[in-house]
């Protein structure tokens, strides 16, 4: 893969560490000025649902981590491909079932991401 390819990939990685960090451990405080359109009341009530969804944006960042330390040329594109395909099916469907602007947090990287993978 191109160092191009291989930073988009990062980018991507670390955006999902940093929704991992904000729906597991900083729901009820950053998740507040972060989802504005959430009432406040609910970010207690949500708060073990927030922290189970961290979970997975932790397991996408793991695997796009992953993709970038093997050393097999095909395998690395290989795993990147899945995982960024993942986080970009993750995009789609937040946009369609809580708020659109997931897409454009979620989707658009892993969009770019994916094409210079392919591409480049």
């Amino acid at each position: 893969m191109t160092l191009i390819a291989k930073l988009l990939i990062a980018f991507v990685a670390l955006e999902h560490l940093y929704i991992l960090w904000l729906e597991m451990f900083a729901w009820t405080t950053a998740g507040r000025r972060t989802f504005k359109s959430m009432s406040a009341d609910m970010f207690e009530k949500t708060k073990s649902m927030a922290a189970n969804q961290g979970l997975y944006n932790g397991f996408l960042a793991a695997g796009l981590i992953w993709s970038l330390i093997i050393q097999d040329e095909t395998w690395s594109k290989n795993v990147a491909m899945f995982f960024l395909g993942c986080v970009l099916v993750a995009g789609i469907y937040g946009a369609i079932s809580v708020q659109k602007s997931i897409f454009y947090v979620q989707g658009i990287p892993a969009i770019i991401a994916l094409a210079a993978v392919f591409f480049l």
